[in-house]
């Protein structure tokens, strides 16, 4: 099942990075955060990616065309001009990299994405958000419910620390941890083709009129996913990120 990212936006409310690079770009330890996200696809056998990119797009597809000749040996033969690769890269991905337009919405952006689709299931996410979300159960329960589109749900992180307190002393501090509170739309989407029926142009926000249009028509379920996630919205967020990849509390990386 093919593997489409959603890698165009602006990333405005990280503008200490994103001025120089596109928001999938940002570093999440030595890799940039969209490495991360095809990395939890690729550890359930799904290597083959679709990229929607927009927005600085020449990055992305720099990051991946010169990934292959930083990640292996390589000969070059100065006499000739040849250069050759002495052992295969340590990623066995098929990446797809499609300018879907600087100015188009999400659902833009997929349906731009549809001759390269073709007329069979996918899944799709966001450029900004990791979790240990297990990818085979949310296919296995997409295909149970026959619907055309299913949503991954989420409890939303909290804004601020939460501290225990009890007799005005500070029992525990969480920084940024989720609650137990509501559900949000969390991506890692599964979508049948019909999904692009509801797609219009450029300018169609995905999770407005297509969504809305699927859940009236009876067409969407909910895959609900209790453990970590996290988007990268904003500086506070990388940052948090970063953290529990330094102290090795990464809960997203699945992978060895």
């Amino acid at each position: 099942m093919k593997v489409v990212l959603l890698a165009g936006g602006f990333g405005t409310r990280l503008a200490e990075y994103t001025d120089l690079i596109p928001k999938p770009m940002v570093r999440i330890g030595d890799k940039p955060i969209l490495w991360h996200i095809m990395k939890i696809y690729s550890y359930y056998g799904h290597k083959d990616f679709i990229l929607a990119l927009g927005y600085k797009s020449e990055v992305i597809k720099n990051f991946f065309l010169e990934y292959a000749s930083y990640s292996s040996d390589i000969q070059v033969d100065f006499n000739s001009g040849q250069v050759t690769k002495l052992n295969k890269s340590d990623l066995d991905w098929k990446v797809t990299l499609v300018d879907t337009g600087k100015n188009s919405m999400t659902g833009g952006r997929i349906k731009r994405l549809q001759k390269y689709i073709g007329n069979e299931s996918f899944m799709c996410t966001y450029g900004d958000g990791v979790s240990n979300i297990d990818i085979e159960k949310l296919i296995h329960h997409h295909k149970s419910k026959s619907k055309i589109a299913t949503i991954s749900t989420v409890h939303p992180s909290a804004r601020f620390g939460e501290l225990t307190i009890i007799n005005d002393e500070v029992k525990s501090f969480k920084e940024k941890p989720q609650t137990n509170q509501g559900w949000i739309n969390g991506g890692f989407f599964v979508f049948e083709p019909e999904i692009f029926e509801y797609l219009e142009g450029d300018q169609t926000v995905l999770e407005e009129s297509p969504l809305e249009n699927l859940a009236k028509n009876n067409q969407l379920t909910a895959f609900k996913h209790e453990g970590f996630w996290q988007c990268m919205d904003n500086v506070r967020d990388r940052n948090y990120l970063q953290k529990l990849w330094e102290k090795n509390e990464a809960y997203w990386k699945l992978w060895n």
